[in-house]
């Protein structure tokens, strides 16, 4: 027997959504479970070739209209045309996860500044982009909505090996917090998910190494979290039911972020 006071509670029904960095791993989760919630969808990748039987997939499953759409979220242009085809197609989105991202392990003597510049580029300056294209749009169009950067727990405190990772995702902390208070007046709400460890493309073979079970083992949980774990959060955030959460970074780890240092 169904929910009626939780369906309608959490439900994205009549909404758009746009998901930027949506080809594999936690962007693909939450495209579909964005769909499932009842909004139509935007898949962005810089690859639509990636997007195009995803899209299809969750259209044929769910029954929401789909749309997959290139986004450079490095390229200014990229994004704001993104925007304005979803608009035109869709509808302005008014559920924007802002998921495209890099990762890499270097100890920081070795790090490059072309490997730094890569990874603020992407993580950090392309979520400002993608979330400021995002309020404008909502914003000329009267809108209110939900932007959810994901960031992660390397965010909020640090580990080896990870000086830009860890320095764009704080830096995604911070603007988020930024981000909620100024559009707050515009009712746009901005709040991050903080993620511990879970295998995408980025961390796969990272995480699969000796080092990486290691590593694993020694969180709380002894384990990866399941991108299923991810999305009833990031639907809490998502839905309107949330009207007066704003500027919150959220972990979602097992408690890794709280764990002492031994």
């Amino acid at each position: 027997m169904s929910n009626d006071y939780l369906n309608g509670l959490f439900s994205l029904e009549g909404q758009v959504a746009l998901v930027a960095g949506a080809s594999s791993g936690i962007g693909a989760e939450f495209a579909q479970a964005l769909a499932r919630a009842g909004a139509d969808v935007v898949l962005c990748a810089r690859r639509v070739d990636r997007i195009e039987e995803l899209a299809k997939e969750i259209a044929k499953e769910t029954g929401r209209k789909t749309l997959a759409l290139s986004m450079d979220v490095k390229d200014a242009a990229s994004v704001e045309a993104a925007f304005t085809d979803a608009a035109e197609q869709l509808g302005t989105p008014t559920v924007v996860c802002a998921n495209a991202g890099v990762g890499h392990m270097v100890p920081a003597l070795e790090e490059t500044e072309e490997q730094w510049d890569h990874m603020l580029d992407t993580n950090l300056k392309g979520m400002w982009r993608v979330g400021k294209t995002a309020a404008k749009h909502m914003i000329s169009a009267g809108l209110k909505g939900s932007i959810i950067n994901t960031a992660s727990i390397l965010g909020l405190g640090v580990s080896n090996q990870h000086l830009s990772y860890a320095t764009s995702k704080a830096g995604v902390v911070q603007m988020t917090r930024a981000m909620a208070l100024e559009w707050q007046r515009y009712g746009i709400r901005v709040n991050a998910l903080c993620p511990g460890f879970f295998v995408t493309e980025i961390n796969e073979e990272g995480l699969n190494t000796e080092r990486g079970l290691q590593m694993l083992k020694a969180t709380p949980a002894r384990r990866a979290g399941e991108l299923a774990e991810l999305v009833p959060p990031m639907l809490m955030l998502a839905s309107p039911a949330s009207s007066f959460t704003t500027g919150v970074a959220l972990p979602v780890d097992g408690a890794h972020s709280v764990k002492l240092v031994p």
